[in-house]
């Protein structure tokens, strides 16, 4: 009898626990929200955990992975590797507040996926973010954010101001956002807020289309 290959070994390749733990409630949300088939890019792919997810649960869909350098391209074409996956491109270098994201002539996306990045990023990345998903979603097109926010009339729990505090001795350009000044960068660049959904560990999920 043949002996089927062991599975592959992760331990030398970046690894981030909080992808881990939220790239299940992420990808349920998803699929509440998505038809089958469609094209998405992830900006801020990270270790590649989500996409790699993502691509194996959603494969009607086609993936393009991002990040702001590629030093952690190795990691995502590893596990995309090792998971067999021919839905997902190479990974691309995008600075969100860039001009231009991607070349002349790249079809636009039906999805893009920002996870965990607005609060580890300067502000003007969220502007950013805004800007080019409105060149690059389609007609009917939804950009999806995800992480921890500041509302308000919304009681901050008390692991996120932590957090947020944290955030601010580490890095002066960091810190939770406020969701309504997400909101009026969204605005400004033609974009409005569909729907909020509350999230695990004091997270939301914020998904924005075409005003």
């Amino acid at each position: 009898m043949r002996i089927p290959p062991a599975p592959p070994l992760f331990d030398d390749l970046p690894f981030s626990p909080a992808a881990e733990r939220n790239r299940q409630p992420i990808l349920d949300t998803l699929k509440t929200l998505l038809p089958d088939t469609g094209r998405a890019l992830e900006i801020a792919s990270g270790t590649g955990q989500h996409v790699t997810w993502f691509a194996q649960h959603l494969p009607g869909w086609h993936w393009q992975p991002s990040d702001l350098t590629d030093d952690l391209f190795s990691a995502i074409t590893a596990r995309i590797a090792a998971a067999g996956l021919s839905n997902v491109h190479a990974p691309a270098c995008i600075d969100v507040r860039d001009a231009v994201w991607l070349p002349d002539g790249t079809p636009p996306f039906d999805l893009i996926c920002c996870a965990n990045m607005l609060h580890i990023a300067p502000w003007a990345c969220c502007g950013g973010l805004m800007r080019g998903a409105a060149r690059h979603l389609s007609a009917h097109g939804r950009l999806v954010t995800y992480g921890p926010y500041l509302e308000d009339g919304v009681p901050t729990a008390e692991g996120n101001r932590r957090f947020d505090a944290s955030l601010r001795a580490e890095n002066a350009d960091w810190g939770i956002r406020r969701r309504e000044d997400v909101e009026a960068e969204a605005q400004a660049a033609g974009l409005r807020l569909q729907a909020r959904h509350v999230m695990p560990a004091n997270n939301l999920l914020l998904v924005w289309v075409r005003a």
